[in-house]
């Protein structure tokens, strides 16, 4: 089976692409600049403006769908009506199915860019190529970053009842293809972490990895926002879950156990 993977450049690609050619897959990365992989074959498409996309999505059997734009203006012009142009240049193409990823409570959680990422999915779904929706839980790298732009001042700042479900990204990448070997689900599965943590069970955890002794400034998350964040809306019961925790993820970064 021949894939096309949009966004392979970002964290979830660079797993991705080893993991779909150890599993077989023949692969086609595709960027918005031009790369070099002697592993892959490299193509350069633009999701934002259109440009390429005919020919990137043209002879192969499936389409993982990566690519996104986060808190930007570009947001809407990207994920969705990228989406949407992606999604009639694979239809066009022949293409048997579009594997899209989104985020566990992007129907749950009122987040701007979540109700982007929302209406991509719809975009999908309603599309002309047989879908399937794969939303994930944080990535550790990620919730390794807001705890490094939080501790900017000196003090950990954040609402110590936030919950959340950090899923390592690897493990996406496995789940991906599976789901790609077994064809159109036609709806949506969620993918999670093995454990769900509150914000400040994480922030012990970062801070005994990186002997630190930044303390944490609780501060709550006001209005819908934080009300959802603190019930879960970032987290999943569904199974199967991956199997690698926070504390693994600390003890490969910082060398710490990561646990306290």
């Amino acid at each position: 089976m021949k894939v096309l993977v949009t966004g392979a450049g970002g964290t979830l690609g660079r797993a991705v692409l080893p993991r779909l050619r150890a599993d077989g897959f023949d692969v086609r990365a595709m960027s918005r600049r031009p790369r070099h992989d002697p592993a892959a074959e490299w193509v350069v498409a633009d999701v934002e403006t259109g440009v390429g996309l005919a020919e990137a999505v043209d002879g192969v059997d499936a389409v993982l769908h990566l690519a996104s734009q986060p808190n930007s203006r570009r947001t809407h012009r990207v994920d969705v009506l990228g989406t949407r142009d992606l999604a009639v240049a694979a239809g066009a193409a022949g293409v048997a199915h579009l594997v899209y990823v989104s985020i566990v409570g992007v129907d749950r959680v009122p987040y701007a860019y979540y109700r982007h990422k929302l209406a991509a999915e719809r975009v999908v779904a309603a599309g002309p190529v047989p879908w399937t929706v794969l939303r994930a839980t944080q990535f550790p790298p990620f919730l390794d970053a807001l705890l490094r732009t939080a501790s900017r001042l000196g003090p950990v700042i954040g609402d110590p009842a936030v919950l959340a479900q950090p899923v390592d990204q690897h493990e996406v990448a496995g789940r991906l293809s599976e789901r790609l070997t077994a064809g159109p689900l036609g709806g949506i599965e969620e993918y999670g972490g093995p454990q769900v943590l509150r914000f400040d069970e994480a922030v012990r955890a970062w801070r005994a990895a990186r002997g630190s002794r930044r303390p944490l400034l609780p501060v709550r998350i006001p209005g819908r926002l934080g009300s959802a964040l603190r019930a879960g809306g970032l987290t999943t019961t569904a199974t199967p879950t991956g199997r690698r925790t926070w504390a693994d993820h600390l003890a490969d970064t910082y060398g710490g156990t990561g646990r306290r």
